[in-house]
This record gives structure tokens, sequence and C-alpha cells, in this order.
């Protein structure tokens, strides 16, 4: 029987809420100290700037909290590791975890993939490499078709690839999921 090697993944950790950025510094501090670095990777507390203006008309720079009382944390879950975090002080517990010794259970990656682009530490891929291409369309109704990518909308995923259909090239919106390159 093959053993699993565990994953890193991400978890969220339950905090007092106004302690995010003291429970971050504690953990970021007792990995070090316990050498748990190859357990414990990231820990992030996702914030984002907003402008607020004052009743004199001036605007001030604030960071807010996206998700108050909560702390971001990218680690392989095992006995030691579990333990160092929920055993940080002003840490309540994991959440997805019902206590009495549970393990926690991780975000989806494409949740914590949306709160990280959101908080700028990974981007949106760009496909501007498409760009004046030949793909294979590889799903949908244009499957098994090939065309030259004519625009591309980075945001939405998006390619236009100019199908030829009936003897002239017809603009055809497809996912980058479904287009392969040729060579």
């Amino acid at each position: 029987m093959a053993t699993r090697i565990p994953k890193k993944r991400w978890y969220i950790v339950q905090t007092y809420s106004g302690y995010e950025n003291a429970v971050r510094e504690d953990l970021a501090r007792r990995v070090e100290s316990l050498g748990m670095q190859d357990f414990i990777f990231s820990i992030i507390v996702p914030e984002e700037k907003i402008i607020e203006k004052k009743a004199d008309g001036k605007e001030k720079e604030k960071i807010k909290q996206i998700f108050p009382g909560y702390v971001f944390v990218e680690m392989i879950v095992t006995d030691e590791s579990w333990f160092v975090v929920r055993n940080t002080p002003k840490v309540t517990g994991f959440l997805g975890s019902s206590g009495g010794g549970t393990k926690p259970v991780p975000l989806e990656e494409n949740e914590i993939n949306n709160i990280l682009l959101k908080v700028g530490i990974i981007n949106k891929p760009s496909y501007q490499h498409y760009l004046g291409k030949t793909v294979l369309i590889t799903a949908g109704p244009f499957e098994n078709q090939t065309g030259v990518v004519s625009s591309v909308d980075d945001d939405r995923e998006l390619v236009t690839v100019d199908v030829e259909m009936f003897g002239r090239a017809t603009p055809t919106e497809v996912s980058v999921l479904t287009i392969k390159e040729v060579e």
C-alpha cells in the first residue's frame, strides 16, 4: 500500500477580532522557533486599501481587513503543525473543525485563489501569448476546428478565434481552456 504524501493546503484560523496581525506575527515566530518551516509556509491576513472621505472633505487612506477574525495559513496538517497553530495565543480554532481533535477542512483551490487575487499575492494569468497564433478548439460546438486568435480577454478568460466557415473567417468566442496551440 502506497503512503500518501500530504500536500500543503490553505486553512482558515479563527482569532479574536482585532488580533489578526498579532496572531500572524506570533505564529510566524513560533514556526521559526519550533522549526516548522517544512509544514507551515504562508500566513496572511487579507487586507485592502480603502479611501475614506472625512467630514472636512479630505481623503484618508485606510487599511481594512477583508475577513475580520480570520488568518489564512498555508500548511501541511500534521499532529505537530496543527498543535502549533491551535496553541498560538489568541487563536480560537480552525474554521471547519468541530473541535474535539477533528482535523480542519482545507479551502478549495478556487476559493483561496480568489482571495489571493484580491489581495495581490497572485496575479490573474495572461493569455496574450495566443494572439495571432493558430489554435485547435478542443471542446464545444466548434470542436476540432482550427483558426487564428484575433483577440484575447484576460479578465473573462476568453479568446476570439477566426474560424473558417463557408469560405470566410468567422469570429468565434471560446474559453482559453478549450484551445490548444497548433505547431
